[in-house]
């Protein structure tokens, strides 16, 4: 059984963004920065990536029970984010429909 489950939509944004796995298990594992969600029961964390400009890699999760952890969605946000209220609301309003389903 393997720790992360990605939700479909999570894979698609990945590949949209260019993001790794391994970026988001870290971003998880060693966060930058944790937020509280907005979405009921989800965390949202970022590391900062490297590259020629400045931007961030952030991940939305839900731990499933003890041994699991489900990444709702990710993206990778241009330059810095606000430090209230950093999720864009397109992105909180595609968690919760995820959510939903």
């Amino acid at each position: 059984m393997d720790r992360y489950v990605f939700t479909n939509h999570a894979q698609y944004k990945m590949r949209y963004y260019r993001i790794s796995i391994s970026l988001i298990k870290k971003a998880i594992r060693y966060p930058a920065r944790i937020e509280e969600s907005v979405v009921p029961s989800t965390i949202a964390c970022m590391i900062p990536a490297s590259g020629k400009r400045y931007t961030e890699i952030w991940a939305i999760y839900t731990a499933m029970d003890t041994k699991q952890i489900k990444i709702i969605t990710a993206w990778r946000y241009p330059g810095k984010s606000p430090e209230r209220n950093p999720i864009p609301e397109e992105i909180l309003e595609e968690a919760r429909n995820i959510l939903r389903n």
